[in-house]
Protein backbone atom coordinates (compact mmCIF):
# COMPACT_ATOMS: atom_id res chain seq x y z
CA UNK A 1 0.00 0.00 0.00
CA UNK A 2 1.21 3.46 -0.93
CA UNK A 3 0.06 6.61 -0.69
CA UNK A 4 -2.33 7.60 -3.72
CA UNK A 5 -3.30 11.27 -5.19
CA UNK A 6 -7.16 11.17 -5.92
CA UNK A 7 -7.88 13.53 -9.17
CA UNK A 8 -10.43 15.85 -9.87
CA UNK A 9 -13.36 13.68 -11.62
CA UNK A 10 -15.14 15.05 -15.37
CA UNK A 11 -17.61 17.34 -14.48
CA UNK A 12 -19.88 15.12 -16.46
CA UNK A 13 -19.19 11.58 -14.42
CA UNK A 14 -19.49 14.23 -11.12
CA UNK A 15 -23.32 15.10 -12.20
CA UNK A 16 -24.06 11.41 -12.96
CA UNK A 17 -22.60 10.50 -9.10
CA UNK A 18 -24.44 13.45 -7.74
CA UNK A 19 -27.56 12.47 -9.46
CA UNK A 20 -27.96 8.93 -8.01
CA UNK A 21 -26.34 9.79 -4.66
CA UNK A 22 -29.25 12.67 -4.40
CA UNK A 23 -32.13 9.89 -5.78
CA UNK A 24 -30.95 7.24 -3.09
CA UNK A 25 -30.76 10.04 -0.38
CA UNK A 26 -34.35 11.22 -1.25
CA UNK A 27 -35.93 7.55 -0.82
CA UNK A 28 -33.98 6.47 1.87
CA UNK A 29 -32.27 3.94 0.43
CA UNK A 30 -31.12 0.90 2.27
CA UNK A 31 -28.28 -1.49 1.07
CA UNK A 32 -30.46 -4.02 -0.85
CA UNK A 33 -32.00 -1.26 -3.14
CA UNK A 34 -28.15 0.79 -3.24
CA UNK A 35 -26.89 -2.35 -4.11
CA UNK A 36 -29.18 -2.88 -6.91
CA UNK A 37 -28.81 0.56 -8.44
CA UNK A 38 -24.84 0.08 -8.07
CA UNK A 39 -24.89 -3.17 -10.43
CA UNK A 40 -27.49 -1.58 -12.91
CA UNK A 41 -24.59 1.72 -13.31
CA UNK A 42 -22.96 0.13 -15.71
CA UNK A 43 -21.65 3.19 -17.46
CA UNK A 44 -20.93 4.67 -14.24
CA UNK A 45 -18.88 1.85 -13.26
CA UNK A 46 -16.77 2.04 -16.44
CA UNK A 47 -16.16 5.34 -15.95
CA UNK A 48 -15.41 5.21 -12.50
CA UNK A 49 -12.85 2.69 -13.12
CA UNK A 50 -11.35 4.20 -15.74
CA UNK A 51 -10.63 6.97 -13.18
CA UNK A 52 -9.09 4.84 -10.30
CA UNK A 53 -7.14 2.61 -12.85
CA UNK A 54 -5.09 6.06 -13.77
CA UNK A 55 -4.44 6.69 -10.46
CA UNK A 56 -2.89 3.21 -9.72
CA UNK A 57 0.46 2.27 -8.85
CA UNK A 58 1.79 0.64 -12.30
CA UNK A 59 -0.17 -1.16 -14.35
CA UNK A 60 -3.48 -0.89 -12.63
CA UNK A 61 -2.32 -2.70 -9.35
CA UNK A 62 -4.80 -3.38 -6.14
CA UNK A 63 -4.19 -0.28 -3.84
CA UNK A 64 -4.41 -2.46 -1.20
CA UNK A 65 -2.09 -5.64 -1.76
CA UNK A 66 -0.53 -3.70 -4.82
CA UNK A 67 0.46 -6.73 -6.33
CA UNK A 68 -2.62 -7.95 -8.40
CA UNK A 69 -4.54 -6.03 -11.30
CA UNK A 70 -6.86 -4.28 -10.02
CA UNK A 71 -10.26 -5.56 -11.44
CA UNK A 72 -12.90 -4.14 -8.65
CA UNK A 73 -14.02 -1.23 -7.38
CA UNK A 74 -14.10 -1.31 -3.98
CA UNK A 75 -16.26 0.84 -1.41
CA UNK A 76 -14.12 2.07 1.37
CA UNK A 77 -17.00 2.59 3.39
CA UNK A 78 -18.95 -0.71 2.38
CA UNK A 79 -22.79 -0.21 0.66
CA UNK A 80 -23.97 -2.52 3.97
CA UNK A 81 -22.20 0.46 6.39
CA UNK A 82 -23.71 3.29 4.61
CA UNK A 83 -25.59 3.07 1.74
CA UNK A 84 -25.49 6.68 0.69
CA UNK A 85 -22.21 6.89 0.15
CA UNK A 86 -22.24 4.20 -3.03
CA UNK A 87 -21.91 6.86 -5.61
CA UNK A 88 -19.18 9.05 -3.75
CA UNK A 89 -16.01 9.53 -5.43
CA UNK A 90 -14.19 9.60 -2.47
CA UNK A 91 -15.04 6.38 -1.75
CA UNK A 92 -13.95 4.25 -3.84
CA UNK A 93 -10.48 2.66 -4.54
CA UNK A 94 -9.29 -0.13 -6.98
CA UNK A 95 -9.22 -3.63 -5.82
CA UNK A 96 -8.43 -6.64 -6.73
CA UNK A 97 -10.88 -9.39 -6.98
CA UNK A 98 -8.90 -11.41 -3.73
CA UNK A 99 -8.28 -8.20 -1.40
CA UNK A 100 -12.03 -7.19 -2.03
CA UNK A 101 -14.15 -10.59 -1.81
CA UNK A 102 -11.82 -12.54 0.13
CA UNK A 103 -10.33 -10.24 2.62
CA UNK A 104 -12.16 -6.88 3.32
CA UNK A 105 -15.40 -7.76 2.30
CA UNK A 106 -18.09 -5.24 4.63
CA UNK A 107 -15.44 -5.24 7.13
CA UNK A 108 -15.12 -1.12 8.43
CA UNK A 109 -13.97 -1.41 12.26
CA UNK A 110 -13.85 1.84 13.99
CA UNK A 111 -13.08 2.88 17.51
CA UNK A 112 -15.07 4.10 20.47
CA UNK A 113 -15.09 7.48 19.02
CA UNK A 114 -16.07 6.26 15.90
CA UNK A 115 -13.90 7.05 13.21
CA UNK A 116 -12.44 4.46 11.30
CA UNK A 117 -9.55 2.42 11.80
CA UNK A 118 -8.28 1.57 8.15
CA UNK A 119 -5.73 3.37 6.27
CA UNK A 120 -7.66 5.35 3.50
CA UNK A 121 -4.39 5.80 1.06
CA UNK A 122 -6.04 8.54 -0.82
CA UNK A 123 -5.98 10.40 2.10
CA UNK A 124 -2.92 9.57 4.63
CA UNK A 125 0.65 7.97 4.25
CA UNK A 126 -0.28 4.43 5.19
CA UNK A 127 3.49 4.77 6.38
CA UNK A 128 2.18 6.96 9.76
CA UNK A 129 0.62 3.65 10.47
CA UNK A 130 2.28 0.97 9.71
CA UNK A 131 6.21 -0.64 8.81
CA UNK A 132 7.57 -2.55 6.59
CA UNK A 133 10.67 -4.52 7.32
CA UNK A 134 12.46 -4.88 3.76
CA UNK A 135 14.17 -8.00 3.45
CA UNK A 136 11.48 -10.02 4.97
CA UNK A 137 8.12 -8.38 3.54
CA UNK A 138 6.32 -8.36 6.76
CA UNK A 139 4.41 -5.53 7.84
CA UNK A 140 3.80 -4.23 11.45
CA UNK A 141 1.37 -2.24 12.80
CA UNK A 142 2.80 1.07 14.52
CA UNK A 143 -0.83 2.28 15.74
CA UNK A 144 -4.62 0.27 16.05
CA UNK A 145 -5.33 1.66 12.93
CA UNK A 146 -1.90 0.00 11.26
CA UNK A 147 -2.92 -3.31 13.12
CA UNK A 148 -6.70 -3.23 11.88
CA UNK A 149 -5.56 -2.06 8.18
CA UNK A 150 -2.82 -5.53 7.91
CA UNK A 151 -5.74 -7.51 9.22
CA UNK A 152 -8.35 -6.50 7.18
CA UNK A 153 -6.52 -6.36 3.90
CA UNK A 154 -4.95 -9.43 4.07
CA UNK A 155 -1.46 -7.39 4.13
CA UNK A 156 0.15 -10.51 5.94
CA UNK A 157 -0.49 -13.30 3.79
CA UNK A 158 2.77 -15.23 3.30
CA UNK A 159 2.36 -14.85 -0.70
CA UNK A 160 2.08 -11.03 -0.19
CA UNK A 161 5.26 -11.08 2.23
CA UNK A 162 7.60 -13.67 0.17
CA UNK A 163 6.60 -11.38 -2.89
CA UNK A 164 7.45 -8.26 -0.76
CA UNK A 165 11.05 -9.96 -0.23
CA UNK A 166 12.06 -11.05 -3.54
CA UNK A 167 10.70 -7.06 -4.49
CA UNK A 168 13.18 -5.94 -2.44
CA UNK A 169 16.13 -7.92 -3.98
CA UNK A 170 14.79 -6.95 -7.54
CA UNK A 171 14.82 -2.78 -6.90
CA UNK A 172 18.32 -3.31 -5.68
CA UNK A 173 19.09 -4.96 -8.59
CA UNK A 174 17.50 -2.50 -10.47
CA UNK A 175 18.67 0.33 -8.67
CA UNK A 176 22.37 -0.97 -9.56
CA UNK A 177 21.91 -1.16 -13.05
CA UNK A 178 19.83 2.09 -13.42
CA UNK A 179 23.01 3.58 -11.67
CA UNK A 180 25.44 1.81 -14.03
CA UNK A 181 23.53 2.77 -17.06
CA UNK A 182 23.88 6.37 -16.26
CA UNK A 183 27.62 6.26 -15.43
CA UNK A 184 28.34 4.01 -18.95
CA UNK A 185 26.17 7.19 -20.59
CA UNK A 186 23.58 4.47 -21.99
CA UNK A 187 20.63 6.89 -21.40
CA UNK A 188 18.22 5.03 -23.38
CA UNK A 189 19.04 1.59 -21.61
CA UNK A 190 19.10 3.71 -18.54
CA UNK A 191 15.42 5.10 -18.81
CA UNK A 192 14.10 1.80 -20.07
CA UNK A 193 15.31 0.25 -16.80
CA UNK A 194 13.71 3.26 -14.44
CA UNK A 195 10.46 2.77 -16.28
CA UNK A 196 10.65 -0.84 -15.39
CA UNK A 197 11.56 -0.28 -11.84
CA UNK A 198 8.47 2.39 -11.75
CA UNK A 199 5.59 0.00 -12.62
CA UNK A 200 6.66 -3.41 -11.23
CA UNK A 201 4.22 -5.00 -8.87
CA UNK A 202 4.86 -3.88 -5.04
CA UNK A 203 5.04 -0.46 -5.40
CA UNK A 204 5.22 -0.43 -1.51
CA UNK A 205 8.84 -1.92 -1.39
CA UNK A 206 10.53 0.45 -3.52
CA UNK A 207 8.34 3.90 -1.84
CA UNK A 208 9.83 2.66 1.45
CA UNK A 209 13.24 2.14 0.07
CA UNK A 210 13.13 5.95 -0.77
CA UNK A 211 11.16 7.14 2.41
CA UNK A 212 14.32 5.59 4.28
CA UNK A 213 16.95 7.52 2.37
CA UNK A 214 17.86 10.06 5.07
CA UNK A 215 17.06 7.66 7.78
CA UNK A 216 20.33 7.30 10.51
CA UNK A 217 20.72 3.41 9.60
CA UNK A 218 20.44 3.79 5.41
CA UNK A 219 24.09 3.57 5.10
CA UNK A 220 23.69 0.73 6.93
CA UNK A 221 20.61 -0.77 5.24
CA UNK A 222 21.69 -0.13 1.88
CA UNK A 223 24.80 -0.28 -0.29
CA UNK A 224 26.31 2.87 -1.29
CA UNK A 225 25.50 2.59 -5.10
CA UNK A 226 21.80 1.49 -4.33
CA UNK A 227 21.59 4.15 -1.69
CA UNK A 228 23.64 7.06 -4.40
CA UNK A 229 20.64 5.75 -6.44
CA UNK A 230 17.79 6.13 -4.26
CA UNK A 231 18.61 9.59 -3.40
CA UNK A 232 18.37 10.19 -6.91
CA UNK A 233 14.53 9.37 -7.74
CA UNK A 234 14.19 11.12 -4.13
CA UNK A 235 15.39 14.25 -5.68
CA UNK A 236 13.70 13.39 -8.65
CA UNK A 237 10.29 12.61 -7.39
CA UNK A 238 8.80 10.01 -10.20
CA UNK A 239 5.81 9.25 -8.32
CA UNK A 240 4.66 12.79 -7.07
CA UNK A 241 5.38 15.07 -4.37
CA UNK A 242 4.22 12.51 -2.21
CA UNK A 243 7.20 10.45 -2.91
CA UNK A 244 9.39 12.87 -2.45
CA UNK A 245 8.85 13.27 1.35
Amino acid sequence: MIPLERPEISASLKKRLDAKSTLLSNSAADSTITRKAWKTAKTIRRDLKGQLSSMAAGYERCMYCGENQGTDIDHFKPIAKDPLSAFLWENHLLACSHCNSNEKRDQYPCGTDGSCLLVNPTKEDPYDHISLTLPTGEYTGLTPKGGETIRVFGLWRPTLERGRAKAYVRCKSMLRDWSAQIKNGHTDDAREVLESLLVQPFADVLYVMIRRVDSPGAPIIFENEVLSALKEMQEGAPFGSKWAN
